[in-house]
């Protein structure tokens, strides 16, 4: 397993996070004065908050997101999530990312989210991560730019030119989607879209990371 490279999604794979989110990304943007946002967030092109903010802001404002912008959004996007409660890890998310870090397997973060919201998720339910492997869609606005982003990142960690097996945890219809389109292994996580996963042809998925810590140990 220590030639294999694991990349993880974040919201849905290792934090019961989804809702709560889609609500702070709504939340955050209405705070920036944008009015008619499209909440169809399940059928964006990008499942990324920096597309999410570039569709609305365009859509209302006919004119290109200013630069600045994305940071205000994240900061907005930290006051919207601090109305909830912490969230919670999917099950058996901590134990896994202990245990990979334990063994010194190769791991690293791939979110569509930005970087601080992604990190009080996490540290909100105590798992590990090291900044130098989160990449998110702070710097690529689709999936398959910061899931590649993340691969490089890994590589500088880890010290390696390369992996010999790399594989992709998700939980959703896009993350399988852009696994296939890298030519990454993956393992689906929950129940939620396992039907989805499974008939696009997704070959592993579990409910939680309980069992899919049984069956990698």
């Amino acid at each position: 397993m220590k030639d294999t490279l694991y990349i993880f999604d974040i919201d849905g794979t290792l934090t019961d996070s989804v809702p709560m989110y889609l609500i702070s990304v709504t939340k955050a943007m209405q705070a920036l004065g944008i009015v008619d946002i499209d909440t169809d967030y399940n059928n964006y092109k990008h499942h990324t908050d920096s597309y999410a903010l570039r569709y609305n802001y365009e859509r209302n404002f006919n004119k290109s997101v200013p630069k600045d912008l994305l940071d205000k959004f994240e900061d907005n996007l930290i006051s919207a999530m601090n109305d909830f409660d912490p969230v919670k890890e999917i099950s058996g998310a901590k134990e896994l990312i202990d245990r990979f870090r334990g063994d010194n397997i190769p791991f690293c973060f791939a979110t569509g989210a930005l970087p601080k919201p992604a990190l009080q998720k996490l540290n909100q339910c105590d798992i590990w991560c090291d900044e130098r492997l989160l990449a998110t869609s702070k710097t690529h606005e689709s999936r398959e730019g910061f899931v590649k982003d993340a691969i490089e990142r890994a590589k500088s960690f880890y010290d390696k030119t390369d992996f010999v097996n790399i594989v992709s945890l998700g939980d959703g219809l896009w993350d399988l989607k852009t696994a296939q389109n890298l030519s990454l292994d993956f393992v689906g996580i929950g129940d939620k879209n396992k039907r989805k996963l499974i008939d696009n042809g997704a070959t592993q998925c579990y409910p939680n990371l309980v069992e899919f810590i049984k069956e990698l140990f």
